[in-house]
């Protein structure tokens, strides 16, 4: 059952797909046609719990400048000694959450996602075949938990809310689980990941 659901995974990650971005819920916001963007790859780290797939996510600490106290993927830039952004999404998840990198089977990347914050965020989606420490990194993580996958893999569980940004009403995609607040571009990165599984 689990393998099938591996093998389902896999499949999904291979289809070609269009780049999401923190806007697309938002179509009068005009970008500038030179904006640079770093780019950047984030982990979407599975384990198995109890015969179910659970996702790990980690919320950051409130101190950091930037996206201070939200729920994230563990990831960040892609820095010069990197291969690529999945060598990236890797090196961070061992940084911030202690997990090792050879444990992890990559299983495809989701379309890249454009943040307000002008990065060019590659999701990368990976099995994490045994139980580790995990090891918050301090300053940076105050929080790691898992959601069942099924939850945030599931289109009815996501909700339209906004807010004032910039002096305009910006809307964004929610996906709630017990007290966490999943919003912003991890909530936009997991529903483009719904919509390629179905």
């Amino acid at each position: 059952m689990l393998n099938d659901q591996i093998n389902h995974f896999r499949t999904a990650l291979a289809q070609t797909g269009v780049m999401s971005s923190d806007f697309d819920l938002n179509k009068d916001v005009l970008l500038p046609a030179d904006r640079k963007l770093r780019p950047a790859g984030v982990l979407a780290p599975i384990v198995e719990k109890n015969g179910q797939f659970e996702l790990i996510l980690t919320k950051r600490s409130s101190a950091l400048k930037h996206h201070p106290g939200q729920i994230a993927f563990p990831g960040g830039k892609q820095d010069d000694g990197d291969a690529d952004v999945i060598a990236a999404a890797l090196r961070e998840a061992r940084e911030e959450i202690g997990l090792p990198t050879e444990l992890v089977e990559v299983l495809g990347t989701l379309p890249a996602h454009e943040t307000v914050t002008s990065f060019h965020v590659t999701p990368v989606v990976g099995l994490v075949r045994d139980v580790f420490d995990i090891i918050p990194e301090p300053g940076e993580v105050e929080e790691v938990f898992t959601v069942p996958l099924s939850h945030v893999l599931n289109v009815d569980n996501y909700l339209v809310q906004s807010r004032r940004w910039r002096g305009k009403q910006r809307h964004y995609y929610v996906v709630p689980y017990g007290p966490y607040y999943i919003w912003g571009a991890t909530a936009r990165m997991l529903r483009a990941w719904c919509e390629r599984m179905t």
